[in-house]
């Protein structure tokens, strides 16, 4: 064949990959270092390049901070400069760094809108500069999500839409259609009882509600500590996989 009708082989086989789920198989990660999360995600962890969204299980302040601590938490994990979009000076530097992210680590953007927050994370996807970028909306609609899911593929920059929820009408948004990869809602458990006096590590239910070619599921675990790592809840490291607490369920 011509050199064009080869190019144009090679773009549809792209094509076809991406509806296929191999894309995604094939693009690099960034793995949670738990077995029981990794294995459920295509390429064994978060597609770099890609846009996720974190909410909380609920719109109060408590799961609200957990989710933003998951964010951090995954920022952390990448290399180089974090931005973090917001429209709201309300984030609590020194717990995020308890969570991995050091603050001379994260650029921060204070915009007036949610157009212009929206406009700030595209750019910094497209970047290509940073480690990931992290914008706190509200709404995303589909279009949306499209435009900054082909920024982070341009970049080459993982994407956490992290979503603040000021009503229940805006929470019910989040199950609306995304181009996320991945969609994951943060909701607190109570700690594991110490054998001393003293709070335990914070534990957290995961669900990974939406995954592009993989499934939706459940997992206990124990919140991020000071490198942004999760890990499997202790209280259910000795149970089969048959009684643990994720659930799996079809793809969205």
């Amino acid at each position: 064949m011509s050199p064009s009708a080869n190019a144009v082989v090679a773009d549809l086989r792209d094509r076809i990959r991406q509806f296929d789920g191999r894309a995604l198989r094939d693009r690099a990660v960034l793995p949670f270092g738990v077995p029981e999360i990794d294995e459920r995600l295509p390429g064994g962890g978060l597609a770099l390049a890609s846009l996720h969204e974190v909410c909380g299980g609920g719109n109060d302040a408590v799961e609200g901070a957990a989710a933003m601590l998951f964010a951090a938490g995954i920022a952390a994990r990448t290399k180089g400069q974090v931005l973090w979009c917001l429209t709201r000076p309300d984030l609590f530097a020194p717990a995020m760094m308890q969570a991995g992210l050091a603050p001379g680590r994260v650029i921060y953007v204070e915009a007036g809108d949610e157009k212009s927050l929206l406009l700030c994370f595209e750019e910094g996807l497209r970047h290509g500069g940073l480690g990931a970028v992290v914008a706190e909306v509200a709404r995303l609609s589909m279009t949306a999500s499209r435009r900054l899911q082909l920024a982070a593929e341009a970049g080459g920059t993982l994407g956490i839409a992290l979503r603040r929820f000021r009503h229940r009408r805006e929470a019910d948004a989040f199950m609306l259609p995304s181009a996320a990869v991945t969609r994951w809602r943060v909701s607190m458990r109570p700690s594991a009882p110490l054998p001393v006096p003293g709070i335990g590590r914070a534990q957290w239910l995961l669900e990974l509600t939406r995954c592009r070619s993989g499934e939706t599921a459940e997992f206990e675990v124990e919140a991020s500590d000071a490198e942004g790592r999760i890990a499997f809840s202790s209280r259910l490291a000795d149970r089969s996989p048959e009684a643990g607490s994720w659930r799996r369920g079809a793809s969205a």
